[in-house]
């Protein structure tokens, strides 16, 4: 119902204007006067309501209400001032009518779509700039006269195999010639006032790309397994994993059923030595990985344990996880908010228990509706999504997708349990917890292995942690995950900042 009332912000605003006119006009015409002053308060009562209940930031609608009075409270003044001077008065009025139309289809129409406008220095797809959100129940039809007027070229973004359960089956990607990508501001408010258009936001590239590491000096293996890396593993001991481990052992845990963990990234080496007993194919070419990233994330989420080869994960018996691969990122390292989004539904149509993504960029948080849609795809599905804080040192809230709702957010610290100096922070997320991110040795493609450093690397032992969650318990929601992570999680040296350090054997205890 407030969605609703929402998407009538426009016209109960106009409304509001003009029966403030007419009050004005009539003021001292008794029951006219009164007619009007109901109209007025039911009006912006209505009007206000909407603000309110709109999808957007509480700042950014304080703003709005601001905006809009002092232009509604100018008209009243003019019009009144107006008034008495016949000739003044209809001059006055048509430039008072020019001036507010202008307002209305530039500026009140297209509020709640300025809040996804471009922001400097984001690089968009070339071949798809825009996704749109049609109203349900619509077609492109409508749209034509608008995809003509800039030469506009527009398919269906995304097909999900349950249509039911979503609208993102609604979305469509729109290229922008060259000519007219200095227009892209005039594209978006010609798109909302086509009156089928419900959302519009810009198609942003992603990049991504290993960030290499120097080895710290080794740690002594006391995890009680034969993988002959586990020295390099210092998350390990901050994690205190081997507490895990004999508590798996020491009390026959045994997982449910196997949970799928899908790595969203640049492709998985699934012929990797140390990851194919846990690897599960959904298609070949998603099996190979020309960047490393993908096959770094995988080793460090789901590694075959006690396998003497390589490092390891979070089972010694390889019972609770198993890994896949959905390519989402091109040989470049390289990916689109579509690309991105259409690896989530795939992942969520496949059955994938969790999604780890060790990807994203700068964005508006205003502008993250098709993210917030995918993730409630995936959670209807009964998946739950991990995502990178960011590499950047600065704010989560301004990073998609991990500051869309419903995902839980990694920030990365160090061997001292510090921030991670690149570490974005996840204070003024919902759900931010932390992980180690430097110097994280881990199987990268051809049976190699390297030392990165990442909240792309923090991700996945998130998300290893998560899986084996769900192993245990396959209805396990992401807020219930996140309860849990946080309930069970260790203070770090900034843990305002980065959320609690994850502590498996903790976490798994309390879920018995």
């Amino acid at each position: 119902m407030l969605d609703f009332i929402a998407s009538l912000y426009a016209q109960f605003y106009a409304l509001s204007v003009l029966a403030l006119i007419g009050w004005t006009y009539f003021s001292d015409q008794g029951k006219r006067a009164q007619n009007f002053q109901r109209l007025l308060a039911i009006a912006f009562s209505t009007y206000f309501l909407s603000v309110i209940s709109a999808d957007a930031h509480f700042g950014f609608k304080l703003g709005v209400l601001f905006r809009d009075l002092i232009v509604m409270g100018a008209l009243g003044f003019l019009f009144k001032a107006f008034l008495h001077k016949r000739a003044v008065f209809i001059v006055g009025s048509i430039l008072l009518a020019a001036g507010f139309s202008w307002f209305y289809f530039a500026k009140v129409k297209t509020t709640f779509a300025e809040k996804v406008s471009v922001i400097k220095g984001l690089s968009l797809d070339k071949n798809g700039e825009l996704l749109i959100e049609i109203k349900e129940k619509s077609t492109l039809n409508k749209l034509q006269k608008t995809l003509q007027q800039y030469n506009l070229s527009a398919e269906r973004a995304f097909c999900p195999e349950k249509e039911d359960a979503t609208n993102l089956d609604n979305y469509y990607v729109i290229n922008i010639p060259a000519k007219f990508e200095g227009d892209i501001t005039k594209i978006e408010q010609a798109l909302y006032k086509s009156g089928i258009v419900a959302w519009v936001e810009e198609n942003e590239v992603v990049n991504v790309a290993p960030i290499e590491s120097t080895k710290l000096p080794p740690i002594n293996n006391k995890f009680g397994i034969n993988d002959p890396s586990l020295d390099q593993l210092w998350g390990f001991e901050a994690m205190n994993v081997d507490q895990l481990y004999n508590y798996l052992s020491a009390n026959k845990i045994k997982p449910k059923r196997k949970a799928l963990i899908a790595i969203l990234d640049t492709g998985v080496d699934g012929n990797h030595e140390d990851l194919k007993g846990n690897f599960k194919s959904t298609k070949s070419q998603y099996d190979n990985d020309p960047v490393g990233h993908g096959t770094h994330c995988a080793g460090i989420a789901g590694a075959v344990s006690n396998n003497g080869i390589g490092v390891a994960s979070f089972s010694t018996d390889n019972a609770y996880i198993q890994l896949t691969s959905i390519k989402v990122l091109n040989s470049y390292g390289s990916g689109t908010q579509q690309s991105i989004i259409k690896g989530m539904i795939e992942a969520a149509d496949k059955s994938a228990d969790v999604l780890s993504m060790s990807l994203g960029g700068f964005s508006d948080r205003f502008k993250i509706k098709a993210y917030a849609d995918a993730v409630k795809y995936v959670e209807k599905a009964g998946g739950i999504v991990v995502a990178a804080a960011g590499n950047s040192n600065r704010n989560a809230k301004d990073y998609s997708p991990v500051n869309t709702p419903g995902v839980i957010g990694a920030s990365a610290i160090d061997q001292d349990l510090n921030k991670a100096v690149f570490s974005n922070t996840v204070n003024d997320i919902q759900m931010g917890v932390a992980a180690p991110g430097v110097a994280i040795y881990s199987s990268i493609p051809n049976n190699k292995y390297n030392a990165y450093n990442g909240t792309s690397m923090a991700t996945p032992y998130v998300a290893g942690l998560v899986g084996l969650l769900k192993s245990l318990n396959p209805k396990l929601t992401a807020k219930e995950a996140y309860d849990i992570l946080n309930k069970t999680g260790k203070n770090t040296k900034a843990t305002n900042l980065t959320g609690k350090l994850i502590q498996p054997a903790e976490a798994v205890k309390i879920m018995q």
